[in-house]
């Protein structure tokens, strides 16, 4: 019997990965680099800042100007999400039934505590849930498990009784290590077969996290 749900927010609650990617462009583009492709992009999907900033080093090198990358493309997606915050289909269904049948409820996301508070904020999503933790608040970022077994510690639940939701792939790992059952809903990038075998299921959208849980 499931207590709890865990859930991931970037690209999962909110549709912010195009955002992201469409900024990256831009910025590298700025550059002079016009090599930037969804495929990369998809290498940094579900990781913390070191993990991201990793993957554009090894594409593009140790002189690549990762600080100055980051920090405008972060200016800018925050500046975008603060006009609007694109939820994705089927989030407010699914968070109104969890409140209603007394499910515990956590963010656990690679993204960094402000721009979390802000974004729930903005996106009026704060008041659905128990707790958060951020990318910022863990030693080791996901495909670590860390980050969902402190989520299910502060719930006070165990990890057989979470349910995790990710789009990612380091998402489901993490949530796989930690023992932790996992739902996939996929964003830019269906997971590759080995990740495939680790969920519990794969869906379109978040709504239909509510038939599996009437299913428990």
């Amino acid at each position: 019997m499931k207590k709890a749900v865990i859930f991931d927010m970037d690209g999962l609650m909110i549709d912010s990965e195009r955002v992201t990617y469409n900024e990256y462009v831009k910025k590298l583009a700025q550059l002079g680099h016009h090599d930037f492709t969804e495929e990369l992009y998809r290498n940094c999907l579900g990781k913390n800042k070191q993990g991201i900033c990793q993957v554009f080093i090894d594409h593009y090198g140790q002189d690549f100007p990762m600080d100055e990358v980051w920090d405008d493309v972060h200016v800018w997606i925050d500046e975008s999400l603060r006009q609007y915050v694109p939820k994705k289909k089927g989030l407010v269904e699914l968070l109104e039934y969890l409140k209603a049948n007394n499910y515990k409820t956590i963010v656990a996301t690679s993204s960094g505590r402000a721009r979390v508070d802000e974004i729930l904020k903005n996106a009026d999503l704060t008041k659905y849930f128990d707790d958060t933790i951020c990318g910022d608040e863990v030693t080791h970022g996901k495909p670590h498990p860390e980050i969902f077994l402190t989520a299910c510690q502060k719930l006070d639940v165990k990890p057989e009784e979470a349910l995790v939701l990710e789009d990612s792939e380091a998402g489901i790992l993490a949530a796989y290590d930690g023992r932790i059952d996992v739902i996939c809903v996929p964003d830019m990038k269906y997971p590759e077969p080995q990740f495939v075998e680790k969920v519990t299921k794969i869906i379109d959208s978040l709504d239909e996290v509510i038939d599996y849980l009437k299913a428990q």
